[in-house]
């Protein structure tokens, strides 16, 4: 069986457990995991402040739905046409 995120087997993932023990010491293991658990914690308290934050901009802003939406297909139009003039300049050369 494979870990999905790295790909790798446990007996790799026992391998990296025991170089980690050996470099670090079996009495710091708790302490860095510790660590690491306040370091995911920040990053995700960030990213659910970000998110609150354009949630809370896009209900106070006062765009209709459907101005975003004329808006976004007119911006997707304008991309496509910038791409098939530059992949019609080089079918041409072609």
């Amino acid at each position: 069986m494979q870990f999905l995120l790295f790909n790798i087997g446990f007996g790799e993932f026992g391998f990296v457990i025991l170089i980690v023990i050996m470099f670090f010491g079996s009495k710091q293991i708790p302490a860095i995991a510790r660590e690491l658990g306040k370091g995911i914690r920040m990053v995700k308290d960030a990213t659910d402040d970000i998110k609150r934050s354009i949630n809370d901009n896009a209900i106070n802003s006062d765009i209709d739905d459907e101005d975003a939406q004329n808006s976004i297909t007119d911006s997707i139009k304008e991309g496509k046409k910038a791409i098939e003039d530059i992949t019609g300049t080089i079918k041409r050369k072609l």
